[in-house]
């Protein structure tokens, strides 16, 4: 008997990842780590070319600059202005990501000369033709969903944690999400969405991956395939700049219509 109270005694001991885990509890540890190795950056620039391909092949490419903000406490603000071509220059998207509650968006249109706020309702839809919706562009936060430790695998010849991932936000346009975290530096290398019926809808497979400040990694190269239209679109980052001084005050849906 004493040699039983002390083997429970040692087991108490243990860290958590050496003791016994769920799934459950396994898939959160990996989502907050991989959270925790991208937090603290506080502020970022970049680039981005965003290319449209059709069923057919057709190519329609748009040129963007991002900023994002990074909040305490809660999720991250975001910026994205489109500069070419003509038809879309000047349009600019405001995103507030929050953990708990709807994330707040806005759509300035300089058509309409107006700004319209993405209803709670609507963040499946497709943002600006592409093939991410505006539910997609949301930072990721660890409330937004519940989390499950699947298996481990390969993608590319790295190791990877499978994770499955369950959208708390009652208006999702998935059921699911799958994705393959790479056991290394947690960076998300491959998800898989899928939609209300539980059908494989989209696959998302980040690539060429830089580092910036010791720390931070970015994929350079974003390529979203929709399975069920047979559509792409791809997003080639560049110029990335961190800590460049923005703050609360170029985050402001006021300001939408004054961007240049």
């Amino acid at each position: 008997m004493q040699k039983v109270l002390l083997t429970l005694s040692l087991l108490t001991l243990l860290p958590l990842s050496i003791q016994a885990q769920t799934a459950e509890e396994k898939g959160l540890e990996i989502a907050q780590e991989a959270e925790r190795r991208n937090t603290g950056w506080e502020n970022s620039k970049a680039k981005m070319v965003m290319t449209l391909i059709g069923k057919s092949g057709d190519t329609s490419s748009r040129q963007i600059r991002v900023q994002s903000l990074e909040v305490k406490d809660d999720g991250d603000k975001s910026l994205t202005i489109f500069d070419e071509p003509k038809d879309v220059e000047g349009t600019a998207f405001l995103s507030f990501s929050h953990a708990t509650k709807a994330d707040e968006q806005w759509l300035y249109l300089p058509a309409l000369k107006r700004v319209k706020r993405i209803s709670s309702s609507n963040k499946s839809g497709p943002f600006m033709g592409s093939e991410f919706s505006f539910e997609d562009l949301s930072s990721f936060e660890i409330e937004k969903y519940t989390y499950k430790y699947l298996r481990d695998d390969t993608v590319d010849g790295q190791q990877v944690f499978v994770v499955e991932s369950y959208p708390t936000y009652e208006h999702s346009g998935y059921t699911r999400l799958i994705n393959y975290i790479d056991q290394k530096e947690y960076r998300i290398l491959k998800t898989e969405y899928y939609d209300r019926k539980d059908a494989l809808l989209k696959t998302l497979v980040n690539t060429d991956f830089k580092q910036f400040l010791n720390q931070y990694w970015r994929a350079h190269k974003m390529t979203m395939d929709n399975h069920q239209k047979g559509k792409s679109t791809v997003l080639d980052w560049s110029n990335y700049e961190f800590k460049t001084g923005v703050d609360e005050g170029d985050f402001s849906k006021n300001a939408l219509k004054r961007i240049r």
